[in-house]
């Protein structure tokens, strides 16, 4: 089961994906474009042209998992990011753009992050 957790890596392309692909070929896309691992364990996040629906990619140990979604009515935003480039995505900037919510109108409070040494 595909879950988001702050513990695992999200890269999120820019590009755009024909929905049509399965896990072979979003495993190519992943070697070519992202110059990555698709056997990582990260996330690995694609939009259609229309921006209307979006699939993430993860290897589980056993196999590939396809989380595969199709708004009726709006659009996924893209992070900004140059096209047809990868770019590291948090969780929360995923369950944001997964929820619809534009991420330059979030706000975030003041909290504390301990320095690497």
């Amino acid at each position: 089961m595909l879950s988001i957790s702050q513990s695992q890596r999200y890269y999120f392309y820019s590009g755009l994906v024909d929905m049509r692909k399965g896990f072979d070929s979003l495993c190519g896309v992943v070697r070519e474009e992202f110059k990555l691992n698709p056997l990582s364990g990260d996330v690995f996040i694609f939009l259609s042209r229309s921006r209307r629906r979006v699939k993430l990619l993860q290897w589980q140990q056993d196999g590939f998992a396809v989380y595969y979604k199709r708004l009726e009515k709006g659009t996924f935003e893209i992070p900004e990011i140059e096209k047809d480039s990868v770019a590291l995505v948090t969780s929360q900037q995923l369950m944001l753009i997964m929820e619809g919510i534009k991420l330059s109108s979030v706000k975030k409070r003041k909290r504390y992050q301990q320095i690497a040494v």
